[in-house]
């Protein structure tokens, strides 16, 4: 085995049935979701037409996955192996990075209405460059000017409505 390919199957690796399963729970909602869209007057196709053929296409290719999933098996056993585990996993420092990654994306997504995007992208970057090594004594420069540079490009060169939060009133 070269260095390579064993590079790469230390990765972790889930069955297709188990992609092809979330796929096809993925085109249910979508079809689901579609039919509460409103029809269009004196029209014979409506906005549902396009995600709804998507969603179809998306089944097929689902349930391919599927089959060739489970035609899959292991060479010691005929048992199908629904997932591989990679090394880092059985690391805490990794898991509690990848669990981190996870959770500040949570927490942004919960708290940047109330805090704003200024304060929660500080605190959002600041904890992963904690946890991801850089120097202590970076963290909070780099973290606030980055925010800031993020803002800007957003906010002013892209004319996306960020969120305030607490510094509504203080700030322009």
């Amino acid at each position: 085995m070269t260095g390579r390919e064993w590079k790469l199957d230390r990765r972790m690796k889930l069955n297709d049935a188990v992609w092809g399963a979330l796929l096809l729970l993925l085109a249910m909602a979508i079809l689901v979701h579609v039919q509460s869209f409103r029809t269009i007057p004196g029209q014979q196709y409506g906005p549902a037409i396009f995600p709804g053929l998507i969603a179809v296409g998306l089944a097929i290719c689902a349930v391919l996955l599927i089959v060739k999933g489970l035609a899959t098996r292991t060479q010691d056993s005929r048992r199908v192996q629904w997932m591989t585990l990679a090394p880092w996993t059985s690391s805490r420092r990794h898991v509690f990075a990848f669990a981190l990654t996870v959770g500040v994306n949570v927490f942004y997504i919960l708290l940047v209405d109330r805090l704003g995007f200024i304060p929660t992208g500080v605190i959002y970057l600041a904890a992963l460059f904690a946890v991801f090594g850089v120097r202590l004594i970076w963290i909070v420069p780099l973290a606030l000017l980055l925010t800031l540079v993020i803002h800007t490009a957003f906010y002013k060169l892209l004319k996306v409505p960020l969120p305030w939060g607490l510094l509504q009133g203080f700030i322009w």
